[in-house]
């Protein structure tokens, strides 16, 4: 695996899990010269914990590990590397930590599914809240939480650059599925990042943002797209997540539909929440819902 110089100070590692979910890999990113701060060490992969380990020189030490969220393709590598090193693991909490009063409420009553990916044996050793610094040998590294993709998700930011995670990605948006993933908590991240003055995106996945602000832009307007979308789709009678994904994406092939729908549910449970669309029965994963 191949060690990419970013910018002085930093270097990033692709870890070998490519997918349609995760473009060429989960970005590992590796920050100072002396004391080093690992970004996000990705899937429990040997090759890659080797990788990592191997771009240390004989002066370097890891002593921080921070993770942006716990999905299996970002923190469960952060057990192992802290065990081989000593550092410590750093995150906003848990894997159910941070979700809305909607959607623990919706997780206990255990009908609307989700789960996909979760790591739910992650615990950092230590909770960062927003606006918290971690600092090392001539960097410091703030914590900013930016829930959406995941409840628990957290952007990091050193020297003018934010590693969004999977929260903000150039390649692709973000999957969003309920409970563990929450569209208001999303656009509410986004609009925050709007008024940020970053002059970078280092994402979980591919390439950087080179201009993170037009991106939150044109998310914000993608998800308004859908939304109108989705609102002119429903007919009079009421629909499931699974129907209106079938006429919305008919662009794309069926097999993508599962996941589709968990993004068309989400803004099903957004409607929800601000009184413009309601459920015929039960809120449920495969319930129908229709126009107030």
């Amino acid at each position: 695996m191949a060690i990419v110089e970013l910018e002085p100070g930093l270097r990033q590692i692709t870890a070998p899990n490519p997918s349609p979910m995760t473009a060429e890999g989960t970005n590992t990113y590796l920050i100072g010269t002396r004391e080093i701060a690992v970004i996000d060490p990705g899937p429990a992969i040997s090759a890659h914990l080797d990788a990592i380990l191997g771009a240390l020189t004989p002066v370097q030490q890891i002593t921080h590990i921070l993770v942006t969220h716990s999905h299996l393709d970002h923190s469960p590598l952060a057990t192992e590397l802290s065990r081989r090193t000593g550092a410590p693991i750093f995150g906003a909490g848990p894997s159910d930590w941070g979700r809305s009063d909607t959607m623990q409420r919706l997780a206990e009553e255990g009908e609307i599914g989700g789960g996909e990916g979760v790591d739910i044996d992650f615990m950092p050793h230590h909770l960062v809240k927003n606006g918290d610094i971690q600092y090392g040998d001539n960097w410091q590294i703030e914590a900013v939480h930016s829930p959406g993709h995941m409840a628990n998700h957290v952007s990091f930011v050193w020297n003018g650059a934010l590693f969004s995670g999977d929260v903000v990605m150039g390649w692709s948006t973000s999957l969003i599925s309920p409970p563990d993933g929450d569209l208001t908590q999303f656009r509410n991240t986004l609009s925050q990042f709007l008024d940020r003055t970053d002059r970078v995106f280092y994402p979980g996945h591919g390439a950087p943002i080179l201009q993170p602000r037009t991106r939150c832009e044109d998310l914000l307007q993608h998800r308004a797209m859908r939304e109108e979308q989705i609102l002119k789709a429903l007919p009079g009678e009421g629909a499931t997540a699974a129907e209106l994904t079938a006429q919305i994406y008919s662009d794309i092939p069926s097999t993508l539909h599962r996941v589709a729908s968990r993004n068309v549910l989400a803004h099903l449970i957004d409607l929800y929440e601000r009184n413009e669309v309601r459920p015929i029965g039960t809120l449920s994963a495969s319930g129908c819902f229709q126009r107030i």
